[in-house]
């Protein structure tokens, strides 16, 4: 593949999402030392694609509220986020919650992430909540003197803990 800009071999292959659309481009190593991919607080994707160096981030920060707030324990402020688009330390994170959010709701679906579980510790979850819900019946069969009803629910719950147990040699 050529670089999109000079025309020799590409080296550096970048994608980004930039309004709602994937933008691809291909740069050979002297172009993309030049356009600042190596340094990635001073490069944008967009920016080039657009044909605009050094114009507004594809999706951009809110504008500040008042006095520019500062990060207690770094010292980095509101303008360095808006500029470099990466945090001093992990308390930006809660100093420039509300920037955050709404900069966020700008890029994604939403704010909240639903992560995948691995399946082993699903199954573990699932395993843990049947064995409650049998002994919670187990326990009211045994104060209502049901005794056939809470040998079933003992049973059961025997067989899935012998199930869960690993057998050692």
């Amino acid at each position: 593949m050529d670089c999109d800009i000079c025309g020799n071999k590409a080296k550096v292959h970048l994608t980004q999402l930039v309004g709602g659309q994937i933008k691809k481009i291909a740069l050979c190593d002297s172009c993309a030392k030049e356009k600042g991919v190596t340094d990635p607080t001073g490069f944008a994707l967009a920016e080039m694609l657009l044909g605009k160096p050094g114009g507004k981030p594809a999706v951009p920060m809110p504008p500040s509220a008042g006095p520019t707030r500062h990060c207690p324990t770094c010292g980095f402020t509101l303008d360095d986020l808006r500029r470099i688009r990466r945090f001093g330390c992990a308390d930006c994170y809660a100093t420039f919650h509300d920037e955050v959010a709404q900069m966020l709701r700008g890029m994604h679906k939403g704010t909240h992430h639903c992560g995948k579980v691995p399946a082993g510790l699903m199954e573990q979850h699932a395993r843990t909540q049947r064995l409650d819900e049998l002994r919670g019946k187990l326990e009211l069969a045994v104060t209502a003197e049901n005794y056939e009803e809470a040998a079933g629910l003992r049973d059961e719950i025997r067989r899935i803990e012998t199930r869960a147990t690993p057998v050692t040699d």
